[in-house]
């Protein structure tokens, strides 16, 4: 439901004409998330794109369809695997209809294997793919995120994909081709050296909360007057920096802390000496320590803190767009290139907002075509 979304809505930040096509009546699942009624999700992930409906299971649709691609130079479809041959729209189909077509194949698990037809919400990635088993607190159950990561990471690494694949065709004269990312492999690629451990030591990672196997101090410690400051001491001389700075320098005597290596064996020690340092003190008082020995740590901060911090609000990180009853405000383009910036002029729109603009102006279908095709449910 988002990989599509996200990977669409990075193409078209950058100026590609992005046509999402959705089920007449209906439409996409996505419409159906709200956020107090509104439908805050559509509106972000639709932004930049046109909007088209098209029934794909009715000859007329085929049809339509078969005049579209050629003018484009991807396609991307999140069907179950096996769905799109089952609509007569497989691979082969489409690239005869344009040889120099890129393919773009979003799924849970892959588009072939034993387990590739089962449904794949990002949720059952999450759990399914050593994520949860890994996040949590140490004791307590395994833990799947509250936003839709998986597929995040997947439309990350779709359009990665995609670039890849246009170099490959426009610059070295290669051809179209599939690209087949599941939201499994996309996720599991970023979960750090997870196979190479387990093959070393025969274990499984453990969940550990907020610490690091890496190194020490590492988490969220509450302040006295219940404020919360993360601490990452990724470095032995950020490490050491922040004890000192704390006035915890005697522990870099302590054998349990005096080395790297050692920090991360007691990292429950460590945990509670540096909690108890900054439980102690006001999120002021930490503030102004961070400040002064300039030390890897930051207040943990939700999006209204965000939005008042000097630097984001400098950099212009959340912009206001015009949506189709009133602005939304969302984040604004990333990633930041010099020369080509891109550029947010709407957000999603409504269920087949641009029928008209493509199907009149680019296929040239007149207004009577139009409406037969309104009436048969084909758009």
């Amino acid at each position: 439901m988002v990989a599509g979304a996200v990977t669409g809505m990075l193409l078209a930040d950058f100026g590609a004409d992005v046509v999402k096509v959705e089920q007449p009546s209906t439409g996409d699942p996505l419409r159906q998330w709200t956020t107090d009624g509104r439908l805050l999700w559509w509106q972000v992930y639709g932004r930049n794109k046109r909007f088209i409906t098209l029934n794909l299971k009715s000859p007329e649709g085929h049809a339509l369809l078969r005049e579209l691609v050629p003018k484009f130079d991807v396609v991307v479809e999140s069907f179950v695997p096996g769905t799109l041959e089952r609509l007569g729209l497989g691979w082969d189909v489409l690239r005869a209809w344009n040889p120099r077509l890129i393919l773009l194949r979003i799924s849970g698990w892959g588009q072939d294997g034993p387990g590739s037809a089962r449904p794949g919400f990002g949720t059952l990635v999450e759990a399914a793919s050593g994520f949860a088993a890994t996040n949590g607190e140490p004791g307590g159950p395994p833990l799947v995120p509250s936003f839709p990561l998986a597929d995040m990471t997947s439309g990350l690494s779709a359009v990665n994909a995609l670039m890849f694949a246009l170099y490959h065709r426009d610059v070295h004269n290669g051809p179209g081709q599939v690209i087949d990312v599941s939201l499994f492999e996309s996720l599991f690629a970023v979960l750090g050296p997870l196979p190479a451990e387990f093959a070393s030591s025969g274990k499984t990672r453990p969940r550990q909360g907020s610490r690091s196997k890496n190194s020490g101090p590492r988490g969220c410690y509450q302040t006295a007057d219940g404020r919360w400051i993360a601490v990452s001491g990724s470095t032995p001389k950020m490490a050491e920096r922040f004890l000192k700075g704390y006035g915890l320098a005697s522990l870099l005597d302590d054998t349990r802390f005096a080395t790297n290596e050692a920090r991360v064996e007691h990292g429950a020690e460590l945990d509670a000496v540096v909690g108890d340092a900054i439980g102690r003190r006001s999120f002021d008082e930490n503030l102004a320590i961070i400040a002064a020995n300039k030390l890897t740590a930051v207040p943990v901060q939700s999006i209204a803190d965000i939005e008042r911090d000097p630097h984001w609000v400098a950099r212009g990180l959340t912009v206001e767009v015009p949506g189709p009853e009133e602005n939304v405000r969302m984040h604004s383009v990333v990633p930041r290139l010099s020369e080509t910036p891109g550029t947010i002029t709407h957000a999603g729109r409504g269920l087949g907002a641009d029928n008209d603009a493509v199907f009149c102006g680019e296929l040239g279908l007149s207004g009577d075509q139009l409406q037969h095709l309104r009436e048969h449910g084909v758009i």
